[in-house]
């Protein structure tokens, strides 16, 4: 018969409740604070359903009633140098780490709204309202609330989706160079918290990001709040273990469980977590059992839609986080009926005033009211911030290298690769490479990371966890927290779609989203292997995903010296960047100019290969290569140009239409399947912009329809090479009367 023996994880999970002592000890100023703030929440959460109910909030309106004693007890001990992110139902979060922050977490009972409370609470309604006033311009509006100063960092409509941007932001703040009193580095004492719900705790993002805090102890608390419905579905209906703070021990995590509808004993719980996360002792799990008094969205209970009852609402509702502040207050002889019945009068009143401040009566309509139409944002906003103007690398030295006239180092491809790469983290502290084996193959799977891990050590190169969508979220967080500048590497860019909520819903929209301000510096590297044998998951070429994603620049370099310049001006840009590179330029023989790889190719830089008067060709990476062999071949006088840049925002456009405006002719050269293809958008670009100089239709040269298979034979028939440029300059010669090859070409 076996042996058994219990095993114990020896990580603490405690569940905290008040007792009377615990109201008797507590500041006064503390609890004054809890209620100023909580009534304020509610006065404007009361206020944004009554808008609601109106017409005048265009989208949802998930409101926090109920639930504000867990924010509220969070985080008025926090200072502005923490930062927190919020859920889809995040107005209680925002504005609790907004008021703290205008206010230090203490009021005057008696005179509750300051100038500065009241332009705050007129400006967080202005954004859900979606007007100009707004902390984002309006563009933000309900679920994205951000307000970098205040260290409120953003709340999300993807749920969970902020949470990996939370681990970001707790590594910039253990890592950020400090002095300490013998004047070398140390990290700081700042923490996050990130906030999410029972709905959240079951998303991918929230756990590898559990795993990644814990793992490199990051000073990040995760705060579940458990209001037991995610939109109708009840918690018990999808988990197994309806103890969400439990998760925490899996990773190592210590957590509290406490009821959030004591605001103190919140308070409590987090001060202990906070002890551990300032001290340097790793991340925490909390988890506050809320109630939404509402449904998920707009002014009706859940009742209403049949998924709760009323005597399940009616009991959560006699345990109001504001009804429990107020009477332990009274008990202890700090607040009469008349006072917190004026804490009250004093947030309606507030609110009255910033409803009057936005809203007015509509004279069209009797009886009704209208956004102010003066206060709108301008039409011509709309695309403004999606991202920098790149005036960023107006102080650096841009050159040309195929205008370089002094002396050459010849090495391979991939030495360029990494070799930029040392030199940029030699002269920029803020450089951090991170992804899955960049360090200890010393330079990754194709050495494009070679020597780095050894140079700079584990805190500069961190080979992560196979969790992309947590690695990348985190480096997102790293970037908007501003100090430092992260790349990442994915080993191959199909892994793109694993964490495609971050690179897409995150990433790229985080400056356009939080009204055009955010700089997010970011570059992410990756490699197409086609001819590689790796298949259908390994193989894709991502530049016509990216292209047609706002917010991301794209480069992508056919040679060794370019891809100097043009890595230089991604890690210089204040943008997220994706540079691609390809399995074959690696172990070619090639060459950089001799001195430190200091020059940039800045946007709309593109390289004439060949001039040329009978057709554009348009490529990039190794097909630039493919479509030189090509043109040698067929023996056309074709305008070959490597792209370089291939966003919409970066893509030299000059270059191309004067090119154009001289062949009359185009053919899109491109490696990698139609659907996913980075030449159908550029072939409309070119059709709307040089139509009237185009003798035929735009050719296109690319691989086939289904991704690229394990088959060597499949493979080589699913990809474009040599022949494949060579089959569709034929048909540019064709159009123009000329015989075209036999069979064409895809």
């Amino acid at each position: 018969m076996p042996r058994r023996r219990r095993l114990e994880t020896g990580t603490p999970w405690v569940e905290l409740s008040t007792t009377a002592q615990d109201w008797k000890d507590a500041d006064p100023a503390l609890l004054a604070g809890m209620l100023a703030e909580l009534h304020l929440i509610r006065a404007f959460e009361e206020t944004v359903l009554e808008l609601a109910g109106e017409g005048l909030v265009h989208g949802p309106a998930h409101s926090s009633i109920g639930q504000e004693g867990g924010a509220v007890g969070s985080i008025i001990g926090l200072r502005t140098g923490d930062g927190v992110t919020g859920s889809h139902r995040g107005h209680h979060q925002f504005l609790a780490k907004a008021l703290t922050h205008v206010t230090g977490g203490s009021f005057d009972l008696g005179a509750l709204v300051t100038d500065d409370v009241q332009a705050l609470l007129q400006r967080t309604l202005a954004e859900i309202l979606g007007l100009a006033q707004g902390f984002s311009g309006g563009r933000g509006g309900s679920m994205h609330l951000q307000w970098l100063e205040a260290g409120a960092l953003g709340t999300n409509a993807i749920v969970g989706g902020g949470v990996p941007f939370a681990a970001g932001n707790a590594w910039a703040q253990k890592h950020a160079a400090q002095k300490d009193a013998d004047g070398q580095p140390g990290g700081g004492t700042d923490l996050t918290i990130a906030y999410y719900g029972d709905g959240s705790s079951q998303i991918g993002s929230v756990l590898e990001s559990m795993n990644l805090a814990a793992a490199w102890r990051l000073p990040v608390a995760f705060f579940v709040e458990n209001n037991l419905y995610a939109v109708s579905t009840l918690i018990d209906d999808v988990v197994a273990d309806t103890r969400l703070s439990v998760r925490g021990q899996g990773f190592g995590l210590p957590g509290w469980k406490v009821d959030g509808m004591d605001p103190l004993a919140v308070h409590l719980a987090t001060q202990e977590a906070a002890e551990r996360l300032r001290a340097g002792e790793g991340s925490a799990i909390l988890e506050a059992d809320v109630y939404r008094f509402f449904h998920q969205n707009g002014p009706y209970p859940g009742s209403a839609f049949g998924y709760r009852t009323k005597d399940e609402e009616a009991t959560w509702r006699e345990r109001d986080p504001l009804v429990r502040v107020g009477r332990e207050m009274q008990k202890l002889g700090q607040l009469d009926r008349a006072a917190e019945v004026a804490v009250r009068e004093q947030a309606q009143a507030a609110m009255a005033a910033a409803v009057a401040a936005l809203v007015e009566d509509d004279p069209e309509n009797a009886g009704t009211r209208r956004i102010r139409p003066e206060l709108w944002p301008d039409p011509g906003f709309v695309d403004v911030g999606i991202r920098s103007d790149g005036r960023e690398l107006d102080a650096l030295t841009a050159a040309e290298p195929a205008r370089h006239t002094g002396g050459w180092r010849d090495l391979k491809y991939v030495d360029a690769v990494a070799g930029v790469m040392d030199r940029r983290m030699e002269t920029d502290e803020r450089i951090v490479v991170m992804g899955e084996d960049v360090h200890r193959l010393n330079g990754g799977t194709n050495g494009a990371t070679k020597g780095l891990w050894k140079k700079y050590g584990n805190d500069r190169v961190l080979g992560t966890p196979i969790s992309e969508n947590g690695f990348v979220g985190l480096a997102g967080g790293m970037a908007l927290d501003g100090r430092f500048r992260p790349v990442v590497e994915f080993m191959y860019p199909d892994f793109m779609w694993v964490a495609a909520d971050q690179v897409f819903n995150q990433i790229g929209k985080a400056r356009h989203m939080f009204g055009g301000d955010n700089d997010m510096p970011l570059v992410l590297r990756t490699k197409v292997a086609m001819g590689s044998g790796y298949g259908s998951q390994h193989l894709m070429d991502p530049a016509g995903v990216f292209a047609t994603s706002p917010g991301w620049r794209i480069v992508a370099a056919s040679t060794a010296a370019d891809y100097v310049g043009l890595m230089n001006a991604a890690l210089a840009l204040e943008d997220p960047v994706l540079v691609i590179e390809h399995i074959d330029l690696y172990p070619r023989e090639d060459r950089v100019p001799e001195g430190d790889l200091d020059y940039i190719i800045p946007p709309g830089s593109a390289a004439i290969r060949r001039e040329g008067a009978d057709v554009t060709v348009l490529t990039y990476l190794s097909m630039v290569h493919h479509s030189a062999e090509a043109i040698e071949q067929t023996g056309i006088d074709a305008e070959l140009i490597d792209l370089r840049w291939l966003d919409r925002a970066s893509l030299d456009w000059e270059t191309v239409g004067a090119s154009i405006k001289k062949t009359n002719a185009v053919l899109i050269v491109e490696q990698g399947a139609q659907g996913t293809s980075y030449g159908g958008w550029l072939a409309d670009e070119i059709q709307r912009r040089f139509f009237d100089w185009l003798d035929q239709p735009v050719q296109r040269v690319t691989g086939g329809e289904a991704s690229p298979s394990i088959s060597k034979v499949l493979e080589r028939a699913a990809i474009a090479k040599t022949e494949e440029v060579v089959a569709g300059l034929e048909r540019v010669r064709a159009g123009f009367g000329g015989r075209a090859a036999e069979g064409g070409a895809r």
